[in-house]
This record gives structure tokens, C-alpha cells and sequence, in this order.
């Protein structure tokens, strides 16, 4: 496990585990969900990275440039390929100081992702804050589609509320796959703040996210930023003390759907989270 601190801010990261985040603090509080001891899962972590595709594949089957292509289940209670590759595998630290760290995680092409790639997580933690960069180059011969995404756990209580602004939520279906783009207010007004506690489970991408929301508690008011991310996934499970709000490069499912990015062999496409906080 690797330790940074600077200030009032400390966080441990868990390259063995997925290149996750362990736990995340600002003067002894947590800003995220802390990590159980001896957790052996990515899910069970303060945070984990998407790559090389957020969130789901339907049925793990698409086309690229005319071919068909299959991807396995990598979760035994879901019905499509869910979170990519990184967060399934282990990361090497190529770096690191009191600091910062950079982790690297580098695929061969194989039956859970068809082309090789090299992604590299940068951790800086400075006075106000931690902010990550996530990125990957494809290192195949042949273009490959790529998503990027981050997945934060935070705690959550009744007096928890998560304030941000969207263009249009997308509906889903019983399974979890995009169906059709409804008001961004469909589930709550997250405009003017809302609370993440709930009897009914969001499990659902809001499009055109500006990029900046605001996460209050009944201690801080954590201010949450997403670069490179234009969709923002909220899971909030009901009856649990946690939710995640995960800034996305694209929506589920986005390799069947129209507009998913494709890297050229050495293009690399980088996103990036800053969490600080606002007041105290």
C-alpha cells in the first residue's frame, strides 16, 4: 500500500488491487468511502478506475471496423461485461514520493480485451486536494474504441446531499442498458441539491454534465470535478451508506452506440477527477 499526504489531506492507494484507491481523508474525515481491512474485491474500495471501457457492454458483443467481437462476463452476478480490464488486474507503481505516485497497468490483447493497450493512473495530492488523471494509449496495430471513467464510493447519511447540473438523464432498462434520455430532474432536482439517501435505486448516466458538483455533509462541502468526462453515472443503491457519482468519458454501452471514441495505434485519451474542499 502507498501513502501520500499533503496538508490536512491524506490518501493510501492499492496498486495490487486494481491501481484503487484505499481511502481518501481531509483532517481525519473521509472524504470516501474507507476501504474494510483485508478487502480482497475493487468493489469493496474507496475507488477504482474504468478502462478501457466505463461501465457496460451489452451481451459483451460489438463491431469495429467490421468485425465481430465477444467479451466475457468478469462479474458472476451480472448479465454484460461491466468496468473494463484495469480494475480487475494489478498496477505497477512507476513512481512515487510523499506526494504522488503514477501507476501503470498494461494489457496484451486477450479474450477480455482484444487489442493491447498501456494506462497509467497520476496521483498528486496537494494542500487542497487530490486530483487523478486516467489515461490510455493504444499500443495495437488496429484502431481500438475507448472509455475512460472513474468510480468513487462516498459515504452517505440522511443529511448527505449532491447538488450538480445535466442536460438529460438516460432511462434504463431492467438489465441496466441505456434506453432513452429523460429530464435531468426525472429522479430529483440535483440543480438545487438533493438527497443521495433513497428508497429506489439510480443506477443511471446524466449527459451533458458541466463538469463540477458539490457533495454536502454534515462536515465539509466536497467539491467534485471531472475533466475530459462529459457524462456523470450516479449508483445510489437504497438502504446503503454509500453512493458513487463517477465522471465518465461516455455512456454505457457507448461501443454499440454512435460516437465512440476510437484510438489510433500510439493516440492516448486522458480524463481527470479533483476532489477538494470547498469549506469546513
Amino acid at each position: 500500500m502507498l501513502h501520500l499526504e499533503a496538508g490536512d489531506w491524506k490518501v493510501a492507494l492499492q496498486p495490487e488491487l486494481g491501481g484503487t484507491i484505499a481511502a481518501l481523508t481531509f483532517q481525519g474525515r473521509d472524504i470516501l468511502r474507507p476501504t474494510p481491512a483485508g478487502a480482497t474485491s475493487p468493489l469493496e474500495t474507496a475507488s477504482f478506475p474504468l478502462v478501457p471501457y466505463a461501465n457496460r457492454i451489452a451481451d459483451g458483443r460489438f463491431t469495429v471496423d467490421g468485425v465481430d467481437y465477444n467479451v466475457p462476463l468478469n462479474m458472476a452476478d451480472q448479465v454484460h461485461p461491466l468496468h473494463g480490464v484495469g480494475w480487475l488486474r494489478g498496477w505497477a507503481v512507476d513512481a512515487a514520493d510523499t506526494a504522488s505516485a503514477v501507476l501503470v497497468h498494461t494489457h496484451e490483447s486477450d479474450a477480455h480485451w482484444p487489442w493491447t493497450y498501456r494506462a497509467e493512473q497520476h496521483f498528486t495530492l496537494e494542500p487542497n486536494g487530490l486530483r487523478v488523471s486516467l489515461s490510455v494509449e493504444n499500443l495495437d496495430d488496429r484502431p481500438m474504441p475507448a472509455g475512460l471513467g472513474f468510480h468513487p464510493y462516498f459515504p452517505a447519511d440522511t443529511a448527505t446531499r449532491l447538488t450538480f447540473a445535466a442536460q438529460s438523464v438516460w432511462l434504463s432498462t431492467a438489465d441496466l442498458l441505456p434506453t432513452e434520455p429523460a429530464a435531468a430532474d426525472h429522479f430529483a432536482d440535483w440543480s438545487t441539491g438533493a438527497a443521495v439517501s433513497r428508497d429506489t435505486l439510480i443506477d443511471n448516466a446524466y449527459a451533458g454534465w458541466t463538469g463540477t458538483a458539490t457533495i454536502g455533509t454534515r462536515d465539509d462541502v466536497v467539491a467534485l470535478a471531472g475533466e475530459g468526462t462529459p457524462y456523470f453515472h450516479l449508483f445510489m443503491p437504497p438502504g446503503r451508506d454509500f453512493y458513487c457519482a463517477e465522471p465518465v468519458s461516455d455512456m454505457t454501452n457507448a461501443v454499440n452506440r454512435s460516437g465512440a471514441t476510437m484510438l489510433a495505434q500510439g493516440e492516448t485519451r486522458t480524463i481527470a477527477m479533483s476532489l477538494t474542499v470547498a469549506q469546513g
